[in-house]
């Protein structure tokens, strides 16, 4: 395993409610009253649908607000990862990274470990825009059991109800999260903040027309049948969280620029531009496209 890399779920596609539109020129997010399912592909228009989308609303859905899940692991924790992180809007790159007691930020030499106040007693957070990131990993669907859908959000109603609702039901099914039927709810509520329009936020709960008697019994009879067939759960849940920490930070390259489209898209524009700018010419020597290159990397805050 190379040290340094953080080893993630493998993900297979996104659910996201929101999209980017464009209004005079400028991409700006906007919240949607629905969930959406995309793969992990972009073209000219945004993301492409992954195909699941389209069948679960010819499943009775035309809006899709609930979306049947299974998590991947036993602990709450590995299913739903969620820092204050502090992001560079320029290239959606992690800066700092905490959980209220340590963090980790990327200074001119390197990554230090510094004590983490949570971002309303941090000069550096408030003033630069931390904020809670959460990353909830789930599977959709019987295709690939161990490919998962990712679903990243900055909201601190669906990261608290999330993590609420997964040590919960892990509590109560005795530790059988990863063997319970549930799904992800879309939920609204009014708030002053939102001057009493509505909000939506994520929720989970045990999938409609059951019950959680109901779903506990099932998860028992489907944690049965994988200790007979030699399914290791415990073995999978301890790999997860080897893979978790073998990196200072979750998010690569690529999740970068999910991020950035997703939570900064005109920064994220920005950054295609001033790509293509710096991009050499076909005749250019080796040494005029390295001195391009080193010219386009950003400069990360101290």
């Amino acid at each position: 395993m190379l040290k340094g890399l953080t080893i993630t779920p493998p993900v297979i596609g996104r659910i996201s409610i929101g999209r980017v539109v464009e209004k005079n020129g400028k991409r700006l997010p906007e919240k949607d009253d629905q969930f959406t399912l995309t793969s992990q592909v972009q073209n000219r228009d945004g993301w492409v649908l992954h195909p699941l989308d389209e069948t679960l609303r010819k499943a009775g859905q035309s809006k899709l607000r609930a979306i049947p899940v299974r998590m991947l692991f036993n602990d709450p924790n590995l299913n739903l990862r969620a820092e204050y992180t502090l992001f560079d809007r320029e290239t959606g790159r992690p800066v700092c990274v905490g959980n209220g007691e340590t963090c980790k930020r990327v200074g001119n030499d390197g990554v230090a470990t510094l004590p983490c106040p949570s971002p309303d007693g941090c000069g550096f957070g408030k003033a630069a825009g931390c904020k809670p990131y959460g990353r909830l990993n789930v599977v959709i669907g019987d295709d690939d059991e161990l490919g998962s859908f990712i679903f990243r959000t900055t909201s601190y109603n669906s990261i608290r109800t999330l993590a609420a609702r997964l040590h919960y039901f892990g509590a109560v099914s005795g530790g059988l999260l990863a063997c319970l039927p549930l799904e992800l709810k879309l939920r609204g509520k009014s708030t002053t903040q939102s001057y009493r329009s509505a909000i939506y936020y994520v929720d989970l709960g045990v999938r409609a027309g059951s019950s959680l008697e109901a779903a506990i019994v099932e998860a028992r009879e489907i944690h049965e049948r994988r200790c007979m067939a030699g399914f290791d759960q415990g073995a999978l849940d301890e790999a997860a969280r080897l893979g978790f920490a073998n990196g200072a930070f979750e998010d690569g390259e690529e999740e970068q620029a999910a991020v950035a489209e997703e939570f900064f898209p005109e920064a994220g524009q920005a950054v295609e531009h001033s790509m293509r700018r710096t991009e050499a010419p076909a005749n250019a020597t080796l040494r005029e496209k390295l001195e391009r290159q080193e010219k386009a990397l950003p400069t990360l805050p101290a």
